[in-house]
Order: C-alpha cells, then structure tokens, then sequence
C-alpha cells in the first residue's frame, strides 16, 4: 500500500490543540464585515486558555470587539504533507486594566509584539467557546509523536 494510502486524520482533543497552539506566535483571526468573513493574520499569544492579540486601531480591530469570531493556528510540513489545524471560536473583547498583572506580563512577551509596521496598541483577548483540531498523520511511521514537526 502507498503511503498516501495509509495518511489518517485525527481529531485533537482540547488539550492537544492548546498546546499546539502555544507553539505558534501567528494566526488568523476571522471576523465579518459589512456581512463578509474577512481574514488577517494577527500575532498572539497565550494567556493558559485565553488568545491575546496584538492588533492596531481599524476596521477589523473595530468589528472584532465584542463579536464572536473565530481564530485559526496550523503548521504544515509540505515535504511530508503532514501537519495540525486548530479552529477557536470564541467572544473578542478588549483587555483593560481589570484583567490583571498575568494577562500585561504575558503580552509584554516577544510572542505577542507585532511583525507588521505600524502601530498596534489594542489588545484584545479572545475568551474561547470551543476548541478544534485536526491532525493529517503519515502512514507507517509509530514513532510521529517524538517527530521535530510535533514540536
């Protein structure tokens, strides 16, 4: 049998999929505007199981506020073509000065600090409502959790 023939998807349990998140320090965040879904990719970082993200004043920043949305993390291994998907869907709101020293020490870290030029004072933490995530595993390799790709 092929090896393309033995690939498996597996679903991720909530406990896998944070911690596969945490790994990253880029995703997407997808909110709707003037009734599109709209896409961008936005730095974050982890606060246990609260998103964090970095974001600068406008449209996207505005429409997230308050609104349910959804956030996705994944790494992809084209060589093998392997790799993780995890979807977050959850309620954006924006941090204040109630939320606490842990929340400001974790996005004063390099993870949460903007790639993009430009100002991105707005933080916003996304409270999730449910977690997902998938895996696309190769065939005939027992030992793919110890493999550098999982890490």
């Amino acid at each position: 049998m092929a090896e393309q023939d033995q690939r498996r998807i597996d679903e991720l349990s909530a406990e896998e999929c944070w911690a596969l998140v945490a790994t990253q320090v880029v995703g997407r965040l997808g909110v709707v505007i003037d009734g599109y879904p709209v896409i961008v990719p936005v730095n974050f970082a982890m606060d246990d199981e609260i998103v964090v993200l970095r974001m600068g004043a406008g449209t996207v920043s505005s429409a997230a506020d308050r609104a349910n949305v959804t956030f996705q993390v994944d790494s992809i291994d084209r060589d093998r073509r392997t790799g993780w998907s995890v979807l977050v869907r959850g309620l954006v709101e924006e941090v204040g000065a109630d939320h606490g020293a842990a929340l400001a020490s974790t996005t004063s870290g390099s993870a949460a600090q903007p790639w993009a030029p430009g100002e991105r004072a707005h933080l916003k933490r996304l409270i999730p409502h449910g977690v997902s995530g998938r895996q696309l595993l190769p065939g005939g390799l027992p030992d793919v959790w110890e493999a550098d790709w999982y890490r």
